[in-house]
């Protein structure tokens, strides 16, 4: 049995991934999606990017065996940080048409003018939190602007965990992930996979990203 901890991406909570979560436990594995700070009904202004790795490292420390990590865009973050913290806990790191960043790295600086210019539409009611886009499910709530701005502080520990997938999601205009699959497929460290969907890919695509997460047991 292996324990999978699943970050959804911005504005979003551990509902994204209900259909991958069931299909899991019907496997017979332990799936934790999890809410992060101001993601779960309460909002949390404050939060950074830190606040989010902590809470996510809490969830490690409390599992008895090693962990599959899976981190879907903005999660892509909270996945490397905690993978930094706890490496020796964790037994792959699944990205989901997600940011994978080096040391000194932000969302903010990772992504492109065109998310930018959303967030700062997004956040001018109280420049604390980034209201979702409206095209988005009516779950989804006010993401802290702290996590999208913080820059991540990375050792180079995270490397040190045996298996890393990157799943791009190639159906949709305007990914800024595409260059980021491209580079990651010529490394040996990694193991691409390109999916025919849209950037949701927990919902668009579940049984495929469950397949996927499966094979990293």
């Amino acid at each position: 049995m292996a324990t999978f901890i699943l970050i959804a991406g911005g504005w979003q909570g551990g509902w994204v991934y209900q259909e991958v979560a069931d299909l899991l436990t019907t496997e017979g594995h332990r799936a934790l999606p999890v809410a992060l700070s101001g993601l779960g009904g309460v909002p949390a202004p404050t939060a950074n990017l830190d606040t989010h790795i902590g809470e996510v490292v809490d969830v490690i420390k409390a599992q008895r065996d090693g962990v599959i990590l899976v981190g879907q865009s903005y999660g892509g973050m909270v996945v490397s940080g905690v993978a930094d913290a706890e490496p020796s806990r964790i037994r792959a790191l699944v990205y989901v048409d997600a940011y994978v960043p080096d040391n000194g790295d932000s969302v903010w600086s990772l992504t492109t003018p065109r998310f930018r210019d959303m967030f700062i539409a997004g956040a001018k009611a109280d420049g604390l939190n980034c209201m979702p886009p409206p095209n988005m499910d009516p779950r989804c709530r006010p993401h802290p602007m702290g996590t999208f701005l913080q820059a991540i502080s990375l050792g180079g520990r995270w490397h040190d965990v045996p298996r890393k997938t990157y799943v791009g999601a190639h159906g949709w205009q305007g990914s800024p992930f595409l260059d980021l699959y491209q580079r990651l497929s010529g490394d040996p460290e990694w193991s691409t996979v390109s999916l025919d969907c849209g950037h949701n890919v927990a919902r668009l695509q579940p049984e495929a990203l469950t397949k996927i997460l499966l094979a990293q047991v």
